[in-house]
């Protein structure tokens, strides 16, 4: 696949761009930063190098005086570097450095603090419909997902495999996160089951046969290298009572569809229906990183069961998105938006659909899935 532009903005301030592996932090940077100073600390040799002397860091940055911008390419595995990076920023006036990051866990360790005000903090996401434009197809990618390295391969079936792998092997095993891989494996099957719902702690324990706290220690695991993420009950103003438990979603919905085990007992729309709500969420929350920082990304439950499944709330935007997996819309598809909007007249309400038709019922917006997420630029 040819390169494709990306909706991530930068300028000439210092930044960590934070990320999974695979989704295209390396190969946005070196297309947007050329000529800059590039350390990839994935080499052994650059690792070993530096970490063993990271003040190798300023006099390799001393001896290279024409270059002006600064690339560290996986930071948390030389966390040491920041001290060396942030005398360098207060030395050194006009220096920019960019600094990668597949791990959260060791950089709040190593103290990121240390760069407050100094280095901003960005993210990238698996692809956008967007970004993809015409190459975007929904059925694809609720089975491959949107992560750049999958489907940049001539194999993205046999690649989505691998990426597990990758993960289990490099980030979870060698950055030392747990004794027990084969633990972690059986974890990763039953919170799968979790995906696009609330989290149930004490259930993927009973399922996996683990102790309790050392699942809720799994979970921290993926959102510290950002393969996971949740989202909180909206609740501001509440008119009804509301639920008080995040929902739980992997970042991309080709991760959760390897992970998420399939049998006789498993009906296909139950699947197809958790994968299309995760990837209208993933999309939402890269949408909000690149284009409105402002707003945070909520879920709506109140006690009596009713839901939407996004919100979308800031200072000029306020959206409520539901998404439904069938081709057709029912009365009771929009009971949950029409409850919303009672309580928050102000709210704009989409109901997403796999049906092909734009339609505006009770002053819900109904939409083609595939053409709101093209949308979303």
């Amino acid at each position: 696949m040819e390169t494709i532009s990306r909706f991530l903005t930068t300028g000439k301030e210092s930044f960590f761009l934070l990320g999974p592996r695979g989704t295209g932090k390396s190969t946005y940077i070196r297309m947007r930063y050329p000529d800059a100073l590039s350390l990839d600390l994935l080499r052994p040799d650059v690792f070993r190098n530096y970490s063993a002397y990271p003040e190798r860091l300023r006099e390799t940055v001393l001896a290279n005086k024409g270059k002006k911008t600064i690339v560290i390419d996986e930071i948390q595995k030389a966390p040491q570097l920041l001290e060396v990076v942030h005398s360098l920023m207060e030395e050194k006036k006009g220096l920019q450095f960019i600094l990668t990051g597949s791990s959260a866990r060791k950089l709040r360790k190593a103290g990121v603090n240390l760069l407050a005000g100094r280095a901003v903090m960005k993210h990238m996401h698996a692809f956008l419909a967007a970004e993809l434009q015409d190459r975007f197809r929904l059925d694809k990618a609720l089975q491959r997902g949107m992560i750049p390295v999958v489907l940049n391969s001539a194999d993205p079936a046999a690649s989505l495999h691998a990426y597990v792998d990758l993960y289990i092997r490099e980030e979870v095993q060698q950055e030392g996160f747990t004794r027990s891989i084969g633990n972690f494996t059986r974890f990763l099957e039953a919170v799968s089951y979790s995906h696009g719902s609330i989290l149930n702690i004490s259930n993927v324990a009973r399922e996996c046969q683990i102790e309790r706290k050392v699942v809720e220690g799994y979970v921290g695991i993926l959102e510290d290298l950002l393969l996971a993420y949740r989202i909180p009950v909206f609740s501001r103003r509440a008119k009804r009572a509301t639920a008080a438990h995040p929902k739980f979603y992997f970042f991309d919905a080709g991760l959760y569809s390897v992970l998420r085990p399939s049998g006789p007992l498993d009906r296909a729309e139950e699947r197809a229906g958790e994968a299309l709500e995760g990837l209208v969420g993933q999309h939402l929350r890269a949408w909000i990183d690149y284009r409105h920082p402002g707003v945070q990304l909520f879920y709506w439950r109140t006690s009596a069961g009713s839901e939407v499944d996004f919100i979308l709330y800031g200072r000029d935007l306020f959206w409520a998105v539901e998404v439904k997996n069938g081709k057709a819309v029912h009365p009771q598809d929009l009971r949950p938006l029409k409850a919303f909007g009672e309580d928050y007249p102000g709210s704009k309400r989409f109901l997403l659909y796999r049906g092909s038709e734009r339609l505006v019922r009770e002053g819900i917006s109904i939409e083609p899935c595939a053409d709101f997420l093209r949308g979303l630029e």
